[in-house]
């Protein structure tokens, strides 16, 4: 087995914020946060009007626990560095530290169109190779966007993800910072993919990053994102909101590897709008938090277009992930597949929360649910919530779940080849999410199955 080494995630920075504000929220936090970033009134507007949406709304009835969450005990923005930086060589020292210790610089070198790096509550350091800039291609920041390019931002921001859609996207619409705004030029197929890297590294910290991806017709992407934190006694929010727009013929691939240390609270809301004949696909992997709530969506709203979803959750002692997916078929002929499989082991819990829905105008179309689970021991819960919704009954839907344990034949057997028995269950583990693996690229794949392992190896506390 490889010898894994949980320090490259679990570290922590000696931090020296440029600016940071105090703890709690209130109107002056959203001023302040602005004023910092000095933006246009507009986007002020927009912020404290989803501040007072925020105070209005409640908070999920639904899920995992949030009552211990407390928004006052949360520092809601820090500056880490004074400019964004254009090379490697000028990011600030001890926050190039961090990323050479998580491989970000290798692995841009290495298989990467571009890369942006977010440290706390900024983008540190953003690159897109000059050939995809010459293509027209846009890779930065969504705060210099709102600058640079303020008539997308209008147009786009807050249209697919509405301030009030639920109380976290509120809280991010008013208070963000960072994210990634990615467009991509009619016609325009990049075949290797841009990455965006978050790291939260303070404790009782609130990271609010802001994604936009627009995808002009026939165009193609692959969007990455990995996230890690050190783990803190104190609690920390990871809140972020992503926007996609996806045009006739065009084609969108989000992954994600998700390993937040276990006292992160990941509250996200991801959903793209998939136009005629446009792929939407989400893989998804999560490993870390505390507590996980993500249910990447996708409307379908014009005929053909098509979604798919592959997700893998893994939940520990103390953790509880409730993922799952939304697709709401909105046009003719449209299709949609959800793959979600689940493991648990010393105590966790996780959950399928998958919402599949047919209006009026979605005659002919089709959807397949599938949620696996796998059990490791007698003491973990899965649970499932299925919704299947539908207006008109000219449609095709399958359903499936499957709950199951370690088959001990399988164990037996392994072990029987000189395998121990945690060398045996990883094997066994790893051929579960094998179909989630494979549509990793190579780098990623390698780093999911170390990170798989070393969560099967952790004791009971």
């Amino acid at each position: 087995m490889d010898n894994i080494d949980l320090s490259k995630y679990n570290f922590k920075t000696n931090e020296k914020p440029v600016f940071a504000l105090p703890k709690g929220l209130s109107e002056k936090t959203i001023k302040d946060i602005s004023a910092e970033k000095n933006e246009p009134d507009w986007m002020l507007t927009k912020r404290l009007k989803a501040y007072k949406i925020f105070l209005k709304l409640k908070m999920p009835n639904f899920g995992p626990d949030l009552s211990k969450l407390n928004f006052e005990d949360i520092t809601y923005y820090i500056k880490p560095s004074a400019q964004k930086a254009q090379t490697w060589e000028d990011v600030p020292q001890h926050i190039k530290d961090t990323f050479d210790k998580l491989g970000v610089p290798q692995a841009e070198r290495k298989f990467l169109a571009g890369v942006e790096t977010m440290f706390e509550s900024e983008v540190v350091y953003q690159r897109l190779r000059k050939e995809w800039i010459e293509n027209g291609i846009i890779f930065t920041d969504t705060d210099s966007a709102v600058k640079e390019y303020p008539e997308l931002l209008k147009k786009y921001f807050g249209t697919i993800v509405p301030i009030g859609d639920n109380k976290f996207a509120a809280l991010n619409s008013a208070v963000w910072s960072g994210g990634s705004f990615l467009f991509i030029p009619k016609g325009i197929k990049l075949e290797i993919p841009v990455h965006a890297y978050f790291r939260i590294n303070a404790k009782a910290f609130g990271q609010f990053e802001r994604t936009l991806i627009i995808c002009e017709e026939g165009s193609k992407i692959h969007y990455t994102e990995g996230c890690t934190a050190p783990i803190y006694s104190e609690t920390s929010l990871h809140a972020a909101v992503v926007e996609c727009i996806v045009k006739k013929n065009a084609y969108l691939r989000y992954t994600t590897i998700q390993n937040w240390s276990t006292n992160i609270y990941n509250l996200v809301t991801k959903r793209a709008f998939a136009y005629e004949n446009a792929l939407v696909e989400w893989v998804d992997g999560n490993i870390g938090s505390k507590i996980n709530m993500k249910y990447p969506s996708v409307y379908l709203k014009e005929k053909y277009a098509r979604a798919k979803f592959l997700s893998i959750a893994y939940a520990g002692q103390g953790q509880y992930q409730d993922a799952g997916a939304r697709v709401i078929h909105e046009a003719e002929n449209t299709t949609s597949i959800i793959n979600s499989k689940n493991i648990v082991k010393n105590g966790g819990t996780t959950s399928f929360c998958g919402t599949v829905r047919f209006t009026k105008s979605a005659v002919n179309s089709k959807s397949s649910v599938k949620c696996d689970a796998l059990l490791l021991d007698s003491v973990s819960k899965n649970i499932t919530y299925p919704l299947l919704q539908s207006a008109q009954n000219q449609l095709t839907i399958v359903h499936e779940a499957k709950v199951g344990k370690i088959n001990e034949e399988q164990l037996f057997y392994l072990m029987s080849r000189g395998l121990s028995e945690n060398e045996a269950t990883s094997l066994i583990v790893l051929g579960f999410i094998d179909e989630f693996i494979k549509e990793l690229p190579l780098e990623y794949a390698v780093e999911f199955n170390r990170l798989v392992r070393l969560e099967l190896e952790k004791k009971p506390r």
